[in-house]
């Protein structure tokens, strides 16, 4: 059963039991009328208290039903709402710890509402492209005022039963309770058991004093704040409803508005990543259960710009952190650099000063491998060159304890071969931090072959502690993100050769939705960290062929922002991407030198050559491997490359635009003499899953 029913007295008391958030799934929806009218049935029970099991009185929807017909099955939400209103009993909603969505609705459907403090109260729909769509968009405003509503609707974010209880003419709680809430929710039922009529939030009016004036204040602000997603300004217009629509009207139009959005493509994405994102956790071979090891004491080898950022990462959860350099300019510099993160956030106001002092504390350097020798993880993020790291690894191999996990931060190396360089290779993992590593959520986790099962399941766990989201990748050259990102860049060297500049290749993948195109985000990372790997690239894969002009461009030390000139020019002290008259001359000097005449390119083939590049090695990586799923793919491309969320990622975006087209686009691709008409072979999966009009979800 996902709903137990017992009677407390004259309370009969309905407890949501669908682990881990009191979903509202059919079998739950049916246990809660089924209860509901084994109450009204009983002459003894003069009341009803509905609440929930566990950390939660309901997280609202059931996501393992999305999408399946019992997600509408009746009685769905809405008849189970009009079920509680419809009660001759009252009905009493005791919330604590997580109240939303559906949840949230389910609430507002009873009688009465007591809370206890810290309660999560939120309608989060907007987050997967969707408006609520079992009465929030009409009752909230009616208990907590037309502006409060919907700030909460538009933002999706959760606030604190405590602080919404406090809000001038609130309706929403009529009692929060400190002790236990089952107890004080039962006491009053039967204060409120013979109050006649019930109170309905329905006949409830929406206070605000000049409801059009600020309706046309937020259609304004949200319009502008969101136009590549639909969804948050159809939360004003339903919401606007509630003010000028008799109720059952505004249901009506909330519905409606509700089921078009469903069939959108940013509705699609952006369920696809919630789905996605927790699906990432998820490792067949590893339970949920498998056993983790105490990682108290962590420490990092260099104290670069990537070192500082994952320490960061490991102070602000409350981890010690020792920081190992070779020499002490290189540490002070860092942890200055740490310290100026700080000190920003909290001239922001974003960190409070203790809290920075607190982090700093936890921070300690050293020159010395051996004062690591007590740490249970170290993380090293030195240069990328396969001889430094075997130089890091022997040494950290003699000096760290049994049992501590080593963890290298490469971005493209064999972690097979670094876990060699030790005699404990079952205690070696990649842990691929993104930069900025204190902001980035990526975590590429990379699994060597005898990578320990328990060392796995550490890291991910240790990841979630960090509010990071962690991918499996399996071993190859650049894992999951680089490898697919190098046949990005491969495409846009040659577009270059055809007759692009880097600002129109930027421009027109930016309009796609891209945070960056590719050559400003080279210019970012620092466009000599591709020369270096393609200068390994021409020694170990020379039949793979590349555009000169990335390396021509090394050639004259523009090498990004950081040097302030690379494919754009930069100002002092400015990020502005300023395109370059010396670059453009140096690509068309180098185009001439080809024999190639340059050609008008349109955006939309400059979109599709970059973004089918991704989804052809993504395929390939699928097929291999080293994805576990094809959801795994996108959700690296959209925490850790800038792929627009509303697109779903790569392999969503495929699936929406077909994978028979993605196909033949590729074959006419293949057609272009200066293109690499072997890589547009589509991978087999790709293939396959178009020939049998499949998709990779």
């Amino acid at each position: 059963m996902t709903a137990t029913y017992q009677t407390r007295g004259a309370v009969a008391v309905i407890t949501l039991d669908n682990p881990p958030v009191n979903g509202l799934g059919y079998d739950t929806r049916v246990a809660i009328t089924a209860g509901l009218e084994r109450a009204l049935a009983d002459a003894a029970v003069r009341a009803v208290v509905i609440t929930g099991a566990g950390k939660a009185f309901s997280g609202g929807a059931d996501i393992r039903e999305f999408g399946s017909p019992k997600a509408t099955a009746e009685p769905n939400l809405l008849s189970v709402i009009l079920a509680l209103e419809a009660a001759t009993k009252p009905v009493v909603a005791a919330v604590h710890t997580v109240c939303m969505g559906g949840g949230l609705e389910l609430a507002l459907g009873c009688h009465y509402r007591v809370a206890a403090p810290g309660a999560q109260v939120a309608l989060p729909e907007v987050k997967i492209g969707l408006i609520p769509g079992a009465g929030g968009t009409q009752r909230l405003p009616r208990v907590l005022g037309l502006e409060n509503a919907l700030n909460m609707i538009v933002s999706g974010e959760p606030v604190a039963s405590e602080l919404l209880a406090k809000a001038p003419g609130q309706k929403l709680f009529d009692r929060i309770v400190e002790g236990d809430l089952l107890e004080a929710a039962c006491a009053f039922a039967l204060e409120v058991a013979d109050t006649r009529p019930l109170p309905l939030v329905r006949h409830l009016r929406v206070e605000h004093p000049n409801p059009e004036a600020y309706l046309q204040f937020a259609r304004n602000t949200v319009g502008a704040m969101s136009r590549n997603f639909p969804a948050p300004l159809k939360c004003v217009e339903a919401v606007a409803t509630s003010t000028t629509m008799k109720f059952d009207e505004g249901m009506k139009f909330e519905r409606e508005t509700f089921i078009n959005l469903m069939l959108t493509p940013e509705c699609k994405a952006l369920r696809h990543a919630f789905v996605a994102e927790r699906a990432t956790t998820k490792i067949p071979d590893v339970p949920a259960d498998t056993p983790v090891r105490a990682v108290q004491k962590l420490a990092v080898i260099g104290a670069g710009t990537m070192g500082g950022g994952i320490a960061m990462n490991f102070l602000n959860a409350g981890i010690p952190v020792t920081i190992l350099e070779m020499k002490q300019e290189a540490l002070d510099k860092g942890v200055a650099t740490i310290r100026k993160n700080y000190e920003a956030q909290v001239k922001k106001g974003k960190l409070k000063q203790d809290k920075y002092e607190q982090r700093m504390a936890l921070l300690s350097t050293t020159l010395r491998y051996d004062d690591l020798k007590d740490a249970d993880m170290v993380i090293e993020a030195v240069f990328e060159d396969l001889a430094v790291k075997e130089q890091v690894f022997k040494t950290l191999d003699e000096v760290m304890k049994p049992g501590a996990i080593l963890a290298s931060n490469t971005s493209t190396l064999d972690v097979n071969k670094i876990a060699a360089f030790t005699k404990r290779p079952q205690d070696v993992i990649g842990t691929h931090f993104f930069s900025p590593a204190n902001v980035m959520k990526l975590l590429e986790v990379v699994r060597g072959e005898k990578t320990a099962k328990d060392v796995l399941a550490t890291v991910m766990a240790l990841g979630k502690k960090i509010k990071k989201t962690c991918v499996v990748s399996g071993v190859c050259d650049g894992f999951i993100g680089n490898r697919m990102i190098e046949q990005y860049s491969r495409q846009a060297g040659f577009l270059l050769d055809e007759g692009c500049t880097p600002a129109q290749v930027d421009k027109a993948v930016e309009k796609f939705g891209f945070a960056m195109g590719p050559f400003r985000m080279g210019d970012l990372a620092g466009n000599d960290v591709g020369w270096y790997i393609r200068k390994r690239r021409y020694v170990e894969k020379p039949h793979l062929r590349y555009s000169k002009t990335a390396d021509l461009l090394c050639e004259m030390g523009r090498f990004g922002q950081k040097t302030g000139a690379g494919w754009y020019d930069y100002a002092p002290g400015k990020r502005d991407a300023i395109p370059s008259p010396v670059v453009v001359e140096m690509i068309e000097k180098h185009r001439a030198e080809l024999g190639l005449a340059p050609r008008k390119i349109s955006d939309e083939e400059i979109v599709q050559r970059l973004v089918f590049a991704l989804v052809n090695e993504g395929a390939r990586i699928v097929e291999e491997g080293i994805a576990l799923r094809a959801s795994d793919v996108d959700m690296v491309y959209l925490t850790g490359y800038g792929f627009p969320l509303w697109r779903g990622g790569p392999m969503c975006y495929a699936d929406t635009v077909g994978l028979f087209n993605v196909v033949q686009a590729m074959k006419r691709f293949a057609q272009n003499p200066n293109d690499d008409a072997k890589f547009w072979e589509p991978a087999p999966l790709l293939a396959k899953l178009a020939a049998e009009g499949r998709t990779f979800s």
